[in-house]
């Protein structure tokens, strides 16, 4: 269905992926409608699918990040602060931003909220700065630090800023990494995909009853009591999180 979801404008692309029931929440409709794919694809803008952005990177097609936005739309409220791993082009980044400073807070809970996005690709890194000073309010997200890049391992999260109220991993992890978790807020959630090999914590997923390979969506919640809760949600294919390259 996803791919009759494409459109000659932004606003055409992410309508149609509404009306498809792709995109279900309207504060993530919004969200999406004002930031303009064409400043972050090289090429066909409003095609619901997967671009490459080079150094081996892509960005994700559009229904896949309005799932992100939806599995962690709870703890995008006014103000949140959240870490963007493997950020690339920065579309993403900029999505969530938009929803964590406008909404129904307070003015200064608006100003408060912030986004960090993280790559280990420098040249990606300077791509998703250069990416949002195309408009006037990615301009302003990066001047006013609603929105910050940085070029650093992002498996190991980013602890100058911790604790989170959401984390969104853009590739594909090895494990679940604890780091990450233990930089959530409680509550705080982490969206990431991860190879079914294991669960992140060495137990292996067909000891669980858990078959087949390839990559799955996991939602790890942090509860406000400190538990944390693991649940496999849908597969997916995104290229790894790995080393920077050489």
């Amino acid at each position: 269905m996803a791919w009759y979801c494409s459109g000659s404008t932004n606003t055409e692309l992410i309508e149609n992926l509404f009306k498809a029931e792709l995109i279900k929440n309207q504060r993530v409709k919004e969200a999406m409608l004002g930031v303009d794919r064409a400043h972050y694809a090289p090429s066909r803008p409003y095609s619901d699918s997967p671009q490459s952005i080079g150094h081996g990177a892509t960005i994700s097609a559009p229904h896949m990040h309005g799932h992100a936005c939806e599995y962690l739309i709870d703890h995008l409220h006014p103000g949140a602060r959240v870490l963007d791993i493997g950020s690339g082009s920065g579309y993403l980044t900029h999505v969530l931003a938009n929803l964590i400073t406008s909404g129904p807070g307070s003015e200064q809970e608006q100003e408060q909220g912030r986004v960090i996005g993280i790559d280990h690709i420098p040249e990606l890194v300077e791509l998703a700065r250069s990416n949002m000073n195309k408009s006037k309010q990615g301009q302003h997200l990066q001047q006013s630090g609603q929105v910050k890049f940085i070029t650093a391992d992002g498996r190991l999260g980013w602890k100058a800023e911790a604790p989170y109220d959401a984390i969104h991993v853009g590739a594909a992890a090895e494990e679940l990494h604890p780091v990450l978790i233990e930089q959530l807020r409680a509550p705080g959630r982490l969206f990431i995909p991860v190879e079914s090999k294991s669960e992140g914590d060495g137990t292996s997923l067909s000891s669980l009853g858990i078959g087949g390979g390839g990559q799955y969506i996991w939602v790890v919640d942090k509860k406000a009591d400190g538990s944390v809760q693991k649940r496999k949600v849908f597969q997916v294919s995104y290229v790894p999180l790995t080393d920077a390259p050489r």
